[in-house]
């Protein structure tokens, strides 16, 4: 089925809910095996570089001035400014309103603009309003667009109306890349983040993420093995990829790898890439860049040694 196919709400509520039920008990055991891995020296250093340049480096308080934000497209460039060798982050991740001063600090480097849109955090506001919110930050120069869905929708049974203004979302992101945000902690049930995650790629999204971060909780293992497994078996159905983004509560080096872990024993090595796996935690660049000064000299560089986020 594709959204070609999707002529009713009916239609859609069957196809969804006749997916497979989540083994919560096997989820969370598979998850926390998985995090048990050890990875050591060389392939510890690799992961820390391939982690390092999946980070959506990101700020979205009230208090965000276009100074912070330049600053922060600085880091997201050059993360060591003593160290070049150091990969660069996969993007700056910022509000609408803030779009265009992070194009003018990130010009000439790889790092991408990502900007939340439609309503960013809650959701909640008319379907013209969330367009006219992408359309801004992309006419701003944001090569991704964070959305977030209507968790109300979606936990109402009205999954038409989550399902469309995700299409008319991606249809206002143009050339724009389109980041689902599904909220997981207000899902309540891991078979909802399934549904969430086949309902957002069936609607056209590039990525599924878990969370805007302002709610908790946030990402965690077993809930990104529910969407990996999904993104999994989306592509063994339609052929084709979508990306996966856990976003929140992700704060140590430890927790970057134990992600990477789970994507390569889940989804597969495919994903491994910063264009299909991001991680949403800018705590945790600090930490990745301690191991990694760690790693090559045997120092270890206390927290103050970088600059804060």
């Amino acid at each position: 089925m594709s959204t070609e196919t999707l002529t009713s709400a009916a239609e859609l509520r069957a196809f969804l809910n006749g997916l497979p039920g989540v083994d919560r008990v096997g989820a969370e055991e598979r998850a926390a095996r998985l995090a048990s891995r050890s990875i050591k020296t060389t392939a510890k250093a690799a992961a820390i570089d391939l982690a390092i340049s999946m980070v959506d480096l990101t700020t979205l308080e009230g208090a965000d001035t276009a100074g912070k934000v330049r600053a922060l497209c600085a880091k997201a460039a050059r993360p060591d400014p003593s160290d070049p060798s150091v990969p660069r982050v996969a993007a700056v991740c910022v509000y609408p309103d803030m779009v265009e001063t992070a194009v003018a600090a990130v010009a000439g480097t790889p790092v991408k603009v990502a900007s939340v849109a439609t309503a960013f955090p809650s959701g909640r506001a008319p379907l013209a309003a969330k367009l006219a919110d992408t359309e801004a930050a992309v006419a701003a120069g944001a090569a991704e667009i964070d959305m977030v869905i209507d968790r109300g929708a979606f936990l109402a049974g009205d999954l038409m109306k989550v399902h469309d203004e995700i299409v008319a979302t991606k249809e206002a992101c143009g050339d724009a890349h389109l980041k689902v945000i599904l909220e997981t902690g207000e899902l309540a049930t891991y078979d909802n983040v399934r549904r969430a995650s086949w309902l957002a790629m069936r609607a056209g999204a590039d990525f599924i993420k878990t969370s805007t971060g302002k709610v908790a909780p946030a990402a965690t293992l077993p809930v990104t093995l529910v969407m990996l497994e999904a993104v999994r078996d989306y592509r063994a159905a339609t052929g084709r990829r979508v990306g996966v983004k856990p976003a929140g509560g992700i704060r140590t080096t430890k927790d970057a790898i134990k992600y990477l872990v789970l994507v390569n024993e889940t989804a597969g090595p495919d994903w491994l890439t910063p264009d299909m796996f991001r991680l949403g935690a800018s705590s945790v660049l600090n930490d990745l860049l301690m191991q990694r000064r760690k790693l090559a000299t045997g120092v270890y560089s206390g927290p103050d040694y970088f600059t804060l986020d």
